[in-house]
């Protein structure tokens, strides 16, 4: 079996495909060189519940640049708007529980 601290996930950062460590031990890599975030993640790590694992972890392993777009784009939703987002109405195959297609 290949070493797990390698597996990586893809992500968009900046319009550009990124990978950021999916493992435990590559996110702890991916922040040696930043001790107090380092003690941050392995206190939050500790005390996650199995279920909220991937999640957590994917937060941890996004770099600072990928926040910083983020925040721009909760900060620009959070002005009204709302350009080039498409209602959930609009999205091909959107059939919502209990309606029947039209």
């Amino acid at each position: 079996m290949g070493d797990s601290s390698e597996a990586t996930w893809t992500t968009l950062i900046g319009g550009e495909s990124v990978e950021i460590p999916a493992t435990i031990d590559g996110v702890r890599a991916a922040l040696a060189d930043e001790p107090e975030r380092l003690a941050e993640f392995e206190a939050e790590i500790g005390r996650t519940p199995a279920s909220e694992l991937p999640r957590t972890l994917a937060a941890w392993a996004l770099p600072p640049e990928a926040w910083a777009e983020i925040d721009a784009q909760f900060d620009r939703l959070a002005a009204g708007d709302f350009s080039g987002c498409t209602p959930m109405e609009e999205l091909p195959g959107y059939n919502p529980a209990g309606e029947e297609a039209a």
